[in-house]
């Protein structure tokens, strides 16, 4: 019980300064996402923006620095990668580390990271329980969030299948900044090789491929959108997240199968389920393993709500009144009117 002439209350401090992350597949937005916990929260950042795009961070500092904000509050810096992560995450001044990326960069200093850390968005790696295939071509399958591993119902496999294959196969691949082009390449050639290796074991374990499969011309970095269906588990595409235009379709006999698969990998981002039933919505809801998860809509969060991950990707969340906890530390502030 609360103690007779006492005050309690909850405060809310900057956590310090940060260390930030961010890709390159959404070079406005991620870095927005960093910079805007950040100093919503009273904390400094320095930003490792990708190498591949840095002109988005240079045009979001020079925004805020036209509209006055104080020098050394947002900080940007470019270079090697690892040589970047590395002495900035070892720092005892850098209070928290927000990264979004490969799992390359999380692996350093684990006891240095311990307290201090979030990482988001790692990979996505939980199983659908059903989508649409043209959302899977956004951004040439190069999204986190994208839809890989789609679960359908076994009485409307084939059906499903065939409109989903018609519509991959009949998706407009060209230059992006066509505005007839639906999908555009990918962001390099180690992309195309490592699709071509998921899909070559993909089928040397019994796979199916219903559409695509292979580089598209010999010029650029284009891909074929690639539908895979009965994929065995044993394949490497089951566990490894393509990260390019990829799509498994695979039967299931039940929802709980479904649910069952989807948590069968060690991570969590986003998953999406489509049904017509509340039942099915509540063990959809309660039953995956994922921090976002979406009912019959492919869109995995917005600025106003919070978006991570679970078990192995990520910790903390981005977004909403929660992405700014991350950036704070929560003081419990207890106050006796009275010296005992």
């Amino acid at each position: 019980p609360s103690a007779p002439g006492a005050r309690y209350s909850v405060h809310h401090q900057p956590i310090g300064t940060v260390a930030a992350f961010s890709p390159w597949n959404f070079p406005m937005s991620q870095p927005c996402r960093k910079v805007a916990g950040a100093i919503a929260s009273g904390c400094s950042i320095i930003l490792k923006a990708a190498e591949e795009t840095p002109a988005g961070a240079l045009y979001i500092a020079k925004a805020l620095h036209d509209a006055g904000l104080p020098p050394g509050v947002l900080n940007l810096v470019f270079g090697t990668p690892a040589e970047i992560s590395d002495h900035l995450i070892r720092q005892d001044s850098v209070r928290l580390v927000a990264f979004t990326g490969s799992p390359a960069v999380v692996t350093i200093g684990e006891d240095t990271l311990r307290g201090r850390r979030i990482e988001l968005d790692v990979t996505n790696r939980v199983v659908r329980v059903v989508g649409g295939g043209s959302f899977k071509m956004r951004n040439a399958g190069q999204v986190c969030t994208s839809p890989t591993r789609f679960f359908v119902h076994e009485s409307i496999f084939e059906a499903y299948t065939e409109i989903f294959v018609k519509r991959a196969a009949a998706t407009l691949v060209g230059n992006g900044v066509d505005p007839d082009v639906e999908m555009g390449p990918l962001a390099n050639d180690r992309r195309i090789g490592a699709l071509t290796d998921l899909v070559a074991d993909a089928r040397s374990h019994g796979a199916e491929i219903r559409t695509g499969g292979s580089r598209l011309g010999d010029t650029g970095y284009f891909f074929q959108p690639t539908v895979l269906a009965n994929v065995p588990d044993s394949a490497r595409v089951m566990q490894e997240e393509p990260f390019g235009p990829l799509a498994i379709i695979n039967p299931v006999a039940s929802l709980g199968e479904a649910i069952e698969k989807a948590n069968s990998v060690p991570y969590g981002l986003a998953a999406y389920g489509f049904t017509n039933r509340a039942d099915y919505v509540d063990r959809m809801v309660e039953g995956i393993e994922a921090g976002n998860v979406s009912i019959n809509t492919l869109e995995a969060s917005l600025p106003e709500t919070p978006f991570g991950g679970v078990k192995s990707s990520g910790y903390g969340r981005e977004g909403g009144t929660e992405g700014l906890h991350n950036y704070m530390i929560t003081k419990n502030i207890m106050h006796s009117l009275s010296i005992v």
